[in-house]
């Protein structure tokens, strides 16, 4: 038997080294895999290439290793929380690989499936297929790299032809993701919506590091509560169930925002 276990975060991505590709877990602020984002920054691991839905906020996330200026190229579906990011972006440098949200976790799914490619409808007929949305500027309100033009091919699905743009499979060096609770042989349980891209980043790293708020040994799990098996996990630190949470916005109801109770039917 195999234990994935590591003593730390900081032993556990030790090895990784500049210029690394990483699949990182998490929506917004869920299922951040913050105690490996940290030790990553700590180490000082720098020109990194990440695949993630997001990069966190300024100071939170993977926002942290942005601020610190650790990354090279971003792949995301959504930018919008991070001022830092969008200066960057703006001002040439950082590199920028938008990709719609779906055809993203499909990507990374398809990397971990042993999938090169696969034909979707998403983004036909924009800059998505055709080519030419900014990936990096050059400093002065130009753009230095643009996206390439993707193959489109027409096929017949259920009796309806239409066009399908092919993307490519995403494979990364290193994913890094967190669970609610893991086994010493990598069997992961995620936690409501932190189950979010997490799973997707662990099959797409071709090294899967994986912070979970509790460990068990082997058997102690319930195999029908197992959402991703060991297969995927190569790597496993125990980071405690008080470790810190954040959300973007906290949102609350009129009459709380208010301070007084609103009348039915208002």
């Amino acid at each position: 038997m195999i234990d994935k276990t590591f003593a730390s975060a900081a032993e556990a991505v030790a090895d990784i080294p500049d210029g690394a590709s990483l699949a990182v877990g998490g929506f917004g602020l869920s299922g951040n895999p913050i105690a490996l984002i940290e030790a990553l920054l700590a180490q000082g691991t720098t020109d990194l290439s990440i695949v993630s839905n997001n990069c966190g906020v300024d100071d939170w996330g993977l926002g942290v290793l942005l601020n610190a200026k650790r990354i090279r190229k971003m792949t995301s579906s959504y930018v919008g929380e991070n001022k830092e990011f969008e200066r960057q972006f703006l001002s040439g440098e950082l590199e920028l690989e938008l990709t719609p949200q779906g055809t993203l976790a499909e990507k990374l799914r398809a990397g971990g499936s042993g999938i090169a490619a696969f034909y979707t409808q998403t983004g036909v007929g924009t800059q998505v297929a055709e080519g030419g949305l900014p990936r990096k500027y050059d400093g002065t309100g130009g753009v230095a790299v643009a996206s390439p033009a993707k193959d489109v091919r027409s096929f017949e699905l259920n009796g309806r032809a239409g066009d399908y743009v092919l993307e490519e499979a995403i494979v990364t060096d290193f994913a890094l993701v967190h669970a609610a609770a893991g086994d010493t042989h990598g069997n992961l349980i995620f936690n409501k919506a932190a189950r979010n891209f997490n799973p997707l980043a662990a099959m797409a790293g071709r090294t899967c590091i994986v912070q979970v708020e509790h460990l068990f040994q082997p058997g102690e799990l319930d195999p029908d509560r197992i959402h991703l098996p060991g297969i995927y996990v190569h790597r496993i630190v125990e980071v405690g169930g008080d470790i810190e949470k954040r959300i973007e916005r906290r949102t609350v109801s009129v009459a709380e925002a208010l301070g007084r109770d609103i009348p039915e039917g208002a």
